[in-house]
């Protein structure tokens, strides 16, 4: 396994560019099932889990050709979805989940393993499974397995109990080839939610209402293929405005859409950053300079877009440790995304964790370490520590930031930082 080796105490300068939004892409891949058509994928991000989904699809019988850099064409016409879907495809991908509402929504059978992904809490295939079966599919889960299957799918008025991106997207995609309306409501309102209803629609799905509570799909019999270019990374773009504010550098980050990152630039400002946007030919950037600046403590709670968003916690977090005065930061979505905080008292933060709350006390500075990444996101958090950190830290487990982030130590290297992948 490799190992980032990061030097601290260099401020990030110059300018990055962002890639494809990774919760956007996992799911758009797996909608192309639906068209039973050769669609075109372009700015794909170039990270671990797109490769993983586009191997198991591959092994299903789809046909991938890589055309170019961050584009692909898939042919799903010769899929076969008796060609289960095992734990050891997706033991490490919880994405997976997807292929349920497209094998199911196209074929009228699916059977998925019951997916893997980050250890950050419970995450149930409860609300996933209630739509299905709202759609007249009869779902069953033994050994591990989750197998649906339906004569007809038929729409179904679906009201999700709690807010749920997976479960809003996946009813979505089997509710695009069923008969009659469905009607989602208390439905998720992130944005690559309403990235792959946009390319649903694309394909000739009728969706609307996409990024409010309430979604409203009229099924349809055939959908075709398309191309489409899939969103920024709001979440890689927000790694990069903490980086940089963190490290006391100035970093302009490009390639992004500014309302996606409202919540975040807005916590920042609060802290004494400066961040402003512009534009140059309708190309969006925001510049974030933490120059010059002294942090100040601030709370931090995590909600459902537009919120402020629980992947950027973590990191947020690693911010906060050399702040001036105490944060609490309050996570409401996943129970288990603390993990992270005994690596960064490792390097010398003081915070104190009750339940779903952590309070950060600002120290004058934090010290390099060896570190372990936990999962994604705790992952990117450590690397803003490193960054931030007095000496040489060794950054470990970074197989889940490959996950998540394309081409980091490069990114990162080229922004002024002193880091080294070291293959073990």
């Amino acid at each position: 396994m490799a190992h980032y080796v990061i030097n601290g105490g260099k401020p990030l300068e110059g300018s990055v560019v962002i890639g494809g939004a990774k919760n956007a892409a996992l799911p758009i891949i797996t909608a192309a099932i639906l068209a039973g058509e050769k669609c075109r994928i372009e700015n794909l991000p170039e990270i671990e889990d797109v490769k993983i989904l586009c191997m198991i699809l591959e092994k299903m019988g789809a046909k991938i050709e890589h055309v170019s850099d961050g584009c692909i064409d898939l042919d799903p016409t010769c899929i076969d979805p008796d060609k289960g879907v095992t734990f050891d495809m997706v033991s490490s991908l919880r994405a997976s989940y997807y292929l349920l509402g497209a094998l199911l929504g196209r074929y009228g059978y699916a059977q998925v393993a019951q997916p893997g992904g980050c250890s950050i809490g419970q995450r149930p295939m409860d609300l996933h499974i209630k739509g299905m079966r709202a759609l007249g599919a009869e779902v069953n889960m033994s050994r591990g397995k989750i197998t649906a299957k339906a004569e007809n799918l038929v729409g179904a008025d679906i009201y999700l109990d709690v807010v749920s991106v997976g479960a809003t997207i996946n009813i979505m995609l089997a509710a695009c080839r069923a008969e009659g309306q469905t009607i989602i409501s208390n439905a998720a309102k992130e944005p690559h939610v309403v990235d792959v209803a946009n390319f649903l629609n694309m394909m000739g799905a009728s969706i609307k209402g996409a990024g409010t509570n309430v979604i409203r799909i009229k099924g349809k019999k055939n959908l075709h293929g398309c191309t489409y270019a899939i969103i920024p990374d709001q979440i890689e773009a927000g790694t990069y405005m903490i980086a940089a504010a963190a490290t006391g550098g100035e970093v302009t980050i490009r390639n992004i859409i500014p309302t996606h990152l409202e919540a975040i630039s807005a916590k920042l400002m609060e802290s004494g950053i400066r961040v402003t946007e512009g534009d140059d030919d309708n190309e969006f950037f925001i510049t974030v300079s933490g120059r010059n600046a002294k942090p100040r403590a601030v709370n931090v709670r995590t909600f459902p877009y537009p919120g402020f968003p629980t992947d950027l916690q973590q990191p947020m977090m690693a911010f906060l440790t050399t702040a001036d005065g105490n944060s609490v930061v309050v996570e409401n979505i996943f129970e288990d995304r603390f993990n992270h905080v005994v690596e960064l008292e490792r390097m010398g933060a003081n915070i104190t964790v009750i339940g779903k709350t952590a309070t950060v006390s600002g120290t004058e500075r934090i010290y390099g370490a060896p570190i372990y990444a936990s999962d994604l996101r705790a992952g990117a958090a450590l690397i803003i520590a490193a960054l931030m950190a007095e000496g040489e830290s060794e950054v470990h487990n970074i197989k889940f930031i490959d996950r998540g982030y394309e081409r980091l130590a490069e990114k990162l290297t080229a922004l002024g930082a002193d880091i080294k992948r070291v293959e073990d």
